[in-house]
């Protein structure tokens, strides 16, 4: 007969019962799943991501995924579309009334911040993809961003006596520039992003205060 009053008896007595794993709702689950999904593409990229990594990641089976998502393409096509939106919001937020320098502060900021916020989100952004079109694409959410900068600089160049029909063109110019040097800083990491943005600023607005009405090249002639 077993002493009740032995140490192996009493521990056994005493163990607690193992928790129940609490259910997720179909919501919460797929939540679940597209930030799993979100951090291995950013890490991997997509072609070197896996469904059963990410349902091995979730603790459930492969089925699961492909009910939520359909498929590795679907989830990957729901983590970049919000990544998309959620860059744009912060930009667009960014954008608020002031001098025109003022908004080419704020938007240099707005995309700084992003990157030092949500690297893995950038990272997923800026990788390219063979599963999506152009509009899923880095490149295709700064074009949006140069949209909303042609308006102000349209505005600037009447004001100026400028010709506005190459608002796009210098938006581009000036997007692209804080887009490249953006993934550079990512890196890099210094200077401070505060600095980043100041020089960014005193490049692009002390290049756009001395436009000339018809600029041209020193080296060829254009037609």
């Amino acid at each position: 007969m077993t002493d009740p009053d032995e140490p192996g008896e009493k521990q056994r007595r005493v163990r607690p019962a193992a928790s129940p794993r609490v259910r997720m709702s179909a919501a919460q689950r797929r939540e679940q799943l597209i930030a799993i999904g979100r951090q291995l593409f950013a890490e991997r990229g997509f072609d070197a991501t896996s469904v059963e990594e990410v349902a091995a990641r979730a603790k459930v089976s492969k089925p699961v995924v492909y009910e939520h998502f359909g498929g590795k393409e679907g989830l990957y096509a729901v983590v970049v579309d919000r990544e998309v939106r959620a860059l744009l919001d912060r930009i667009a937020a960014a954008l608020t009334a002031g001098h025109p320098r003022e908004l080419l502060e704020q938007a240099a900021l707005a995309l700084l911040d992003y990157i030092e916020e949500e690297p893995h989100g950038f990272r997923v952004l800026v990788r390219e993809s063979p599963v999506l079109s152009p509009a899923g694409t880095f490149s295709s959410v700064m074009n949006d961003v140069a949209h909303q900068v042609e308006h102000i600089l349209g505005a600037e160049f009447k004001s100026r006596g400028l010709d506005p029909k190459f608002a796009e063109l210098y938006s581009q110019a000036l997007v692209g520039m804080v887009a490249l040097v953006g993934q550079w800083w990512r890196e890099a990491r210094k200077p401070k992003k505060e600095m980043v943005a100041a020089h960014l600023v005193n490049l692009a607005w002390n290049g756009l205060s001395h436009l000339e009405a018809k600029p041209t090249l020193l080296t060829r002639k254009t037609r």
